[in-house]
């Protein structure tokens, strides 16, 4: 039987979380650091991720071993290490650059709904990744993700649509992630029995 989940997220006590919010249905699991971040309901990361300035939608599936914006070194920097930037951890009389974070922060990644995130894959700052998108485990994702496509690879590049064109449009029109609990209690088996098109045919889509 899966861990109970419910309105309050589920945080592993190894999990390192700082400044982030947290939907209903959620959780976060071991050793993972969740960073000046939101995640929507019902998505979950699994362990030993790295999560930093993104936000996440609904009905995320986050495996082990992601890293999702990895932080910039300054490059053009006669030095880019540590120490030019957290220079609080190296000097009693120096301040970390505040300059610099803000430039990280102003790269964050964008993750739409019904995403899936696999093993291992890295999302590079400032890429937005689109609502029903498959990242496949590996891949670095250097550009934006299509809503509904399947990518793979370093650099990850399209491998194929998840669903057609038009299928996909519904989808979004249809916007299942906003449903309430009781009416996906509801279309549960739905979910699971269904064609995409016939699915999309009773709930209206």
């Amino acid at each position: 039987m899966a861990r109970k989940l419910g309105p309050e997220p589920v945080i592993d006590p190894t999990a390192q979380i700082r400044e982030a919010t947290l939907g209903r249905y959620t959780e976060i699991g071991a050793r993972t650091a969740f960073v000046e971040s939101a995640m929507g309901d019902y998505s979950y990361v699994v362990n030993d991720s790295s999560i930093i300035y993104t936000s996440i939608g609904k009905f995320c599936s986050i495996a082990a071993h992601t890293r999702i914006n990895p932080g910039n070194h300054p490059m053009q920097r006669a030095s880019q290490s540590h120490f030019t930037y957290r220079a609080s951890a190296y000097f009693d009389d120096a301040e970390d650059d505040a300059a610099f974070f803000a430039w990280r922060r102003s790269t964050p990644v964008t993750i739409g709904h019904d995403v899936w995130i696999g093993h291992g894959a890295i999302i590079l700052p400032g890429r937005s990744i689109g609502t029903g998108a498959v990242v496949a485990g590996g891949a670095v994702v250097t550009k934006d993700v299509a809503p509904y496509s399947i990518v793979a690879g370093n650099p990850a590049r399209p491998i194929r649509e998840r669903f057609p064109e038009a299928i996909a449009e519904r989808l979004i029109a249809l916007g299942w992630w906003d449903w309430d609990h009781a009416r996906l209690r509801a279309a549960l088996q739905d979910f699971r029995s269904l064609t995409v098109e016939a699915f999309l045919d009773r709930h209206g889509g």
